[in-house]
């Protein structure tokens, strides 16, 4: 018989912790089949498939739950925060994908974690408390081992890979900020719209459209992307985050064999301690909480 956690669900640590992992394999799988295509097509079609994509398949879903009709919402100018600022974390995650090895892409972007107290202390007045604090100082002292920022000639790529993870907790820290009256649907919803008419500007600069070959990847890459997103959300359902939250770090792991596989990619000296000092922090933190 399952175990039961304090609000009742079921709680299941091994099958949680196992589909975190698909999960993480499969979002690793998605950002490399975007490093694939960023070869032929640009970043600004990607991002704009991908949402596109993304809110075709929810309006069906919407409507058929009766969801379609629960839209109206007070805090319109918070969606458009999220919106805009979640679509522009996504293009930079994916512009870094396509400039450097898979495994430091998608290491940076596990600085979220990080981010996220400093934002909502600055925009929610969280408090943070000392251990938070020192993970958080481990954490960025990992990304500056990364970025070999003591030699002075830091990599502008992994620059807009921070810059993403930074813009990622504000738009994070928007869902949060909310949580009390608008329910899960209405966020997603308003999210893939205002993502999917950002994105759409961006393709005011492109004069290059996708083959039919690159439209079926493109598809491809959302298929994996849900698949990704529902095993994770599965996860955290069934599991509670402090059991099975350390798995996400297993993205790191998921992106550099991938990266070695297709792309011969190996992992410095300096990115391997720097991953090391990211991940400590962030299990550390995560078990003290």
């Amino acid at each position: 018989m399952s175990a039961r956690s304090a609000d009742g669900a079921a709680d299941r640590p091994i099958k949680g912790a196992l589909l975190l992992v698909l999960g993480e394999g499969l979002l690793a799988v998605m950002a490399a089949m975007i490093k694939h295509l960023s070869d032929t097509m640009p970043v600004e079609v990607i991002v704009f498939g991908r949402n596109l994509l993304g809110l075709t398949v929810l309006l069906p879903i919407l409507v058929a739950s009766g969801g379609i009709r629960d839209l109206r919402t007070g805090h319109l100018g918070l969606h458009f925060i999220r919106g805009f600022t979640g679509v522009s974390a996504m293009f930079c995650f994916f512009y870094t994908i396509a400039h450097i090895p898979l495994a430091e892409a998608v290491l940076v972007k596990m600085t979220v974690p990080f981010f996220l107290p400093l934002v909502a202390w600055l925009w929610l007045g969280d408090r943070i408390s000392g251990h938070t604090w020192l993970a958080i100082l481990i954490g960025f002292v990992g990304v500056g081992v990364i970025l070999q920022a003591d030699r002075g000639a830091v990599d502008p790529v992994m620059l807009v890979a921070l810059a993403g993870a930074m813009i990622m907790s504000i738009a994070k820290v928007s869902i949060r900020r909310m949580a009390a009256s608008e329910p899960p649907h209405r966020v997603v919803f308003y999210f893939s719209l205002f993502a999917t008419l950002f994105s759409a500007l961006l393709l005011l600069r492109v004069r290059q459209w996708p083959s039919a070959e690159e439209a079926l990847w493109m598809l491809g890459i959302g298929a994996v992307a849900i698949g990704g997103q529902f095993a994770m959300t599965t996860a955290y359902q069934i599991a509670r985050p402090g059991q099975v939250g350390v798995y996400n770090y297993s993205a790191v792991v998921w992106a550099a064999l991938l990266g070695w596989v297709f792309w011969g990619e190996t992992l410095m000296l300096t990115t391997v301690i720097g991953t090391l000092l990211i991940i400590g922090a962030g299990i550390w933190n995560l078990k003290t909480r």
